[in-house]
């Protein structure tokens, strides 16, 4: 598939086979036309469609799975109920299992979430140096359906009875976390390498209307529907919370188990159509070569340092470095700002842990209020909700109606935003559970509290504000991160590059292990505040030191999305 013919028919737009150019078209705007003209994104073949679904049942999946993995394990079976983990009819007992308690819970969860974001650097490096994209995805989609197999094992009521649920639970998320690393840092790189526009180019609309076809736009369209079939598979949590609230955890992991197949399904239908980049072993090689020839001093430096390390200056450098280059000048320039665009990631870490770090809380949380039958970790699904409906709508309506009111939304700006959004998450989440404490018949004491009856008479609907607006946050965040690591990075290290990305969550999962310890009553307000006051902090440190990016991702866009 990644002929030289092939890749020429990408490269070259004016051959792109999904637009319907004039004789006139498929030139470079001008600088007057840039700043005049609208911008629309190239067509998505189906190839790519195909690969959202497959995404869609892999987070379906997942998350289907790991929205109940608090309850069973922290819980104990609820007296009086099926013995499968269900609790009785009509009672505010939440589901549960294993019976190990908050800080066991939010131990192995967050442990789980660790390890399935940092191995996407191990997928990453083996995706882009040996064995291709799509290889890898085909690996880890059958480590993933074995291990739904052994989940489901594991939530067998005899099992669970017997005292033995926990080895086949740790043994099945083990494997999970691993071919999840294996999946992650693939598909968003392969849905790039599907798009055939790569650089900015006149068209005529068939009204003749004069646009620019817009590379970064093709690029967020498509991050734009990659996250909303992930998150439309994240609404299926609300399916396995109630299945685990209901009937039992059997058929709450069963439930994810059988979406998952759906995945090979896709994966052979696009198998002999879809465009797939070769693995290239040495680049990064390349770049540990690249950092030796600038050196650490260099690198810190930055600036003109970089110069050492182009092909074009070597003859300055003595024989045993000059021999080390084997790039072109292009090569550093694209190592370079994919560095410098990693600082705008560093931060992430921080906002991820309210998005998403803070879930053991709110389930707790939850289960200290009145829920009237619902899940105690029903409102977690409301995250998804939100982004399942706000998705499309920040892309066809918020962000044009900024860009006709001639207001720019670069990458930079849109994170600043996220950071503020995030912050005001967390100030409601810090006032409602002062409010739980308050109400409750047991005070400061209200997740722990054994008096009959003794949940807050606040419904736990108050806390669909809080994931919501991480949500909209996740927007203005996560898939503006995805777009600049696609967009900045080279050709032959996207998946690697995303799964930096990637790896930003495995750093807030172990922000949340480290501070676990104190996530009991009566300092679960805590949390929340600081989140408050940090991610405004965040928001304020990446306007004042990094808003330089903005520039610099205009420039890449309009000399053309990365191809190397």
């Amino acid at each position: 598939m990644n002929t030289p013919d092939h890749k020429q028919s990408i490269d070259d737009h004016a051959s792109a086979p999904t637009l319907d150019y004039s004789d006139d078209d498929g030139r470079p705007p001008t600088e007057e036309e840039r700043a005049t003209l609208q911008r629309i994104p190239g067509n998505i073949p189906w190839t790519a469609y195909t690969i959202c679904i497959v995404e869609f049942a892999e987070r379906a999946s997942y998350f289907g799975c790991a929205a109940v993995f608090s309850n069973f394990i922290q819980r104990p079976l609820p007296p009086g109920g099926n013995g499968a983990g269900a609790p009785p009819p009509g009672t505010q007992l939440s589901a549960g299992a294993l019976g190990l308690g908050l800080q066991a819970a939010t131990a192995i969860t967050k442990t789980f979430s660790f390890v399935a974001f940092a191995l996407p650097i191990l997928g990453g490096i083996l995706a882009d140096q040996r064995w291709g994209r799509f290889k890898t995805v085909c690996i880890g989609t059958a480590l993933c359906a074995i291990a739904h197999v052994i989940l489901v094992i594991a939530a067998i009521p005899s099992v669970i009875a017997g005292g033995h649920a926990i080895v086949p639970f740790i043994i099945s998320i083990v494997i999970l976390a691993l071919g999840t690393g294996f999946i992650k840092p693939c598909i968003v790189p392969i849905l790039s390498d599907q798009s055939a526009v790569k650089s900015e180019f006149i068209k005529t609309l068939p009204n003749g209307k004069k646009v620019i076809v817009d590379p970064s736009l093709s690029v967020q369209n498509m991050i734009t529907i990659y996250c909303w079939s992930i998150n439309f598979g994240t609404f299926f949590t609300l399916a396995t919370s109630y299945s685990a609230k209901r009937v039992g955890y059997w058929l709450a992991f069963t439930i994810p188990g059988a979406l998952f197949f759906i995945m090979p399904l896709g994966l052979i239908l696009v198998n002999r159509r879809i465009v797939k980049v070769a693995p290239e072993g040495s680049a990064l090689l390349d770049v540990f070569r690249m950092f030796r020839v600038i050196g650490f001093k260099g690198l810190l430096r930055g600036g003109d340092s970089w110069d050492v390390a182009r092909p074009s200056k070597k003859q300055h450098l003595d024989t045993r470095k000059s021999r080390m280059i084997t790039w072109d000048d292009e090569f550093v320039d694209e190592v370079r700002r994919t560095l410098r665009a990693c600082r705008l990631f560093l931060l992430m870490p921080i906002y991820l842990v309210a998005d998403v770090g803070l879930d053991n809380i709110l389930v707790n949380q939850a289960a200290s209020m009145t829920s009237n039958g619902a899940p105690n970790d029903l409102i977690q699904s409301f995250n998804a909700l939100t982004l399942v409906f706000f998705t499309p709508f920040f892309q066809y309506v918020i962000w044009p109606f900024f860009h006709r009111m001639k207001i720019k939304t670069p990458p930079v700006r849109r994170m600043v935003a996220g950071y503020i959004i995030s912050a005001l998450g967390m100030v409601f989440g810090a006032v409602l559970q002062y409010r739980v404490y308050k109400t409750s018949p047991c005070g400061y004491s209200a997740s722990t509290c054994s008096l009959k009856g003794s949940v807050s008479p606040i419904s736990i609907w108050w806390q669909v504000p809080i994931p919501a607006l991480e949500a909209i946050a996740s927007i203005c965040i996560n898939y503006t991160s995805y777009e600049i690591a696609i967009t900045m990075a080279p050709r032959r290290m996207k998946s690697l590059v995303f799964a930096i990305v990637l790896f930003m969550a495995a750093l807030s999962s172990a922000l949340v292990l480290i501070v676990s310890p104190t996530f009991v009553d009566p300092n679960l307000i805590w949390p929340f505040a600081a989140l408050a006051v940090a991610t405004t902090i965040c928001g304020m440190f990446t306007w004042i030191f990094l808003r330089d990016m903005d520039d610099e991702y205009e420039r890449v866009v309009s000399k053309g999305v990365s191809s190397t």
